[in-house]
């Protein structure tokens, strides 16, 4: 009888689990995520429309072109 009892805990508690990624809405071409706070892998790109930060991943982003010298 206990065993049934753990095992109906340990189904609900799963059952209640969010899947991985369903809190952070994607920005950027689906490439970033909107969040309130970026990780130290990732840098601030744009606002999201909900206001929150669009955090790209430093691999992710585009390369900065060096100005061109005019002479």
């Amino acid at each position: 009888m206990t065993q049934l009892l753990l095992l109906t805990v340990v189904l609900l508690v799963l059952s209640n689990v969010p899947p991985g990624r369903s809190e952070f809405k994607r920005c950027w071409k689906g490439q970033g995520a909107c969040r309130t706070y970026c990780t130290r892998q990732e840098s601030y790109m744009h606002l999201c429309p909900d206001s929150s930060l669009c955090c790209l991943a430093y691999v992710l982003k585009r390369p900065v072109l060096p100005k061109p010298d005019y002479v």
